[in-house]
């Protein structure tokens, strides 16, 4: 079953939460609050798609709880519909101006009501859409550069914060260029998504995570491990590798090997991420002027 689009409604009038959570959680996952700090306890722990605010509420208006969200990173981009009896121009323009999406007038209506929601709801999921398909490379549908550059300055810092260490691979085609001349660059478009579909299924923990660098080029991220949990895996993915039978279209088959290098840390903040990777490259650089098919491996353990 799909998982449904979570609002938060966030009205002191007991009788208006009933109402729009009755209207509403047919179609949603409906959280509720009475009052700014609850708002603000459910949206950090729920995250919800899409908030309901009322305007007028004692202790902190819909204007200043908004300001907050809007100003916090957490939840800047969630979308904020007022729920207002005002109707002044006035009042419509202060909250449009602190970046709310638009406003449902009481008393309700509930085609009106259920068509704000939509509307806004469809924008939320038409823009995850978008970011989801800009992270993922297009050719072998594994994540892309973009995406794995976020992974892994999170995968630093959480290492850095925990005193742990953090692994790096990265893996070449082997001669790469002659297969494409030898084959065309259909089979060798073929071998790139053949290679991201066995480097995936290689990776055991969900947080491990495999993205195309560029070209023939792939880099395997694995958080929270050491060169001895990453030497395994690289020499597993090598054969896995080495051992996948690639079809050609007039029936006969290729193989083809990569090369890894490895590179395993415990950062410190002193410590840059972008020599961690080049350190990896090296690596890489070694296993292939060294013969190629092969891994080759350093760390630093501090």
């Amino acid at each position: 079953m799909e998982e449904k689009n979570s609002i938060l409604i966030v009205d002191d009038d007991k009788a208006n939460i009933v109402y729009l959570n009755h209207l509403l959680s047919a179609d949603y996952m409906i959280y509720t609050a009475r009052d700014a700090n609850e708002a603000f306890r459910i949206v950090e722990k729920h995250c919800p798609d899409l908030i309901l605010l009322d305007v007028i509420m004692p202790e902190m208006s819909g204007y200043e709880v908004i300001s907050i969200l809007k100003g916090t990173e957490a939840s800047k981009d969630i979308p904020v519909v007022f729920i207002t009896g005002l109707s002044d121009a006035d009042d419509e323009m202060k909250g449009l101006n602190l970046g709310a999406e638009d406003y449902i007038i009481k008393p309700f209506h509930d085609a009106i009501v259920k068509l704000r929601v939509r509307n806004q709801i469809k924008m939320v999921n038409q823009m995850r859409t978008i970011e989801r398909l800009s992270m993922l490379d297009q050719l072998t549908g594994i994540a892309n550069r973009r995406s794995f550059n976020q992974q892994i300055d999170k995968a630093w810092r959480m290492a850095i914060r925990s005193r742990s260490a953090v692994s790096l691979m990265m893996i070449d085609v082997d001669k790469f260029k002659v297969y494409n001349d030898t084959y065309g660059h259909q089979q060798g478009d073929l071998v790139l998504q053949i290679i991201a579909d066995v480097l995936e299924k290689s990776l055991m923990r969900s947080t491990d995570f495999a993205a195309r660098w560029g070209g023939e080029e792939f880099a395997i991220l694995l958080p929270l491990t050491d060169i001895g949990g990453a030497l395994p895996i690289a020499e597993s993915i090598r054969a896995n590798i080495e051992n996948t039978v690639i079809p050609c279209p007039d029936g006969t088959s290729t193989v083809v090997t990569v090369s890894i290098g490895v590179h395993s840390q415990t950062p410190t903040q002193s410590d840059s991420m972008d020599d961690f990777i080049s350190k990896a490259d090296n690596e890489l650089y070694t296993a292939k002027e060294s013969g190629r098919n092969r891994v080759c491996s350093s760390c630093i353990a501090n």
